[in-house]
């Protein structure tokens, strides 16, 4: 086992005693060293691949999104790939009000950790919502939508520190060492990404960014995004949350 496996390996047992401790201030704990570690598995898996290419290749691959909540669900995968460096293309072919594909476009390694934090942060916000309460004079739905809006956005905020965090802390590490610098190597990788999503899609056009979410539900939905697991735990069999 390489030294990122055995990471990733501590990031999932990490996050498994996390979410079976009793005492909220131990699972908070728990879950931020677990939030470092993906950030630094990203940094040390492209430095590896740096040396050896064929550790870590470009790679693409499409999620299907869909169910209740389809579009918010895509905007929440949306927004934890690019916080972690990937890539994201809507493809309008085969796209209906409830089904949604994305062409996602990284490195494999950041693949997996994308597939790994969205179906877990797919299952933590739906136990989440479900328990939320929905103010009297607020319509379900529309809090429910808020809900989500807030939970994204405060996870993309998360991811985006913890990988700058990481990025920052390698760089340290490797200074005054041989070899390509981390800022280098990433930058490398983004330009390979980029040009291969390109290729795919030459005349790709630019997304309508959707309105801002507010309210009850928008503040509920940050602070549960605040609280959440920034990692997959139980992955195996919580496949299917991607298709409910």
């Amino acid at each position: 086992m390489t030294a990122p496996d055995s990471k990733l390996a501590t990031i999932r047992a990490l996050l498994a005693k996390a979410e079976s401790s009793q005492f909220p201030a131990e699972a908070e704990a728990l879950t931020a060293k677990a939030t470092e570690l993906i950030g630094r598995y990203g940094v040390d898996r492209a430095m590896l691949a740096a040396c050896d290419p064929t550790i870590d290749v470009p790679a693409d691959k499409v999620v299907i999104v869909e169910g209740s909540y389809a579009i918010d669900k895509r905007d929440l995968l949306s927004c934890v790939a690019q916080a972690l460096g990937v890539r994201v293309v809507f493809p309008s072919r085969g796209r209906t009000r409830s089904r949604h594909p994305v062409h996602l476009f990284g490195y494999a390694s950041d693949l997996e950790r994308v597939d790994m934090l969205f179906t877990s942060l797919l299952v933590q916000s739906a136990n989440a919502l479900a328990k939320a309460e929905i103010p009297w004079w607020e319509k379900a739905i529309t809090f429910r939508k808020a809900w989500l809006a807030g939970f994204r956005q405060t996870i993309s905020y998360r991811l985006q520190a913890a990988e700058a965090r990481a990025k920052q802390e390698g760089a340290e590490e490797r200074a005054g060492t041989a070899g390509p610098s981390v800022a280098l190597v990433l930058a490398d990788r983004a330009t390979v990404v980029k040009t291969r999503m390109e290729r795919a899609y030459p005349k790709l056009g630019k997304e309508k960014h959707r309105p801002v979410a507010s309210g009850d539900g928008y503040t509920s939905g940050r602070a549960a995004g605040e609280r959440a697991d920034l990692g997959g735990t139980r992955i195996d069999r919580q496949r299917q949350a991607l298709a409910h």
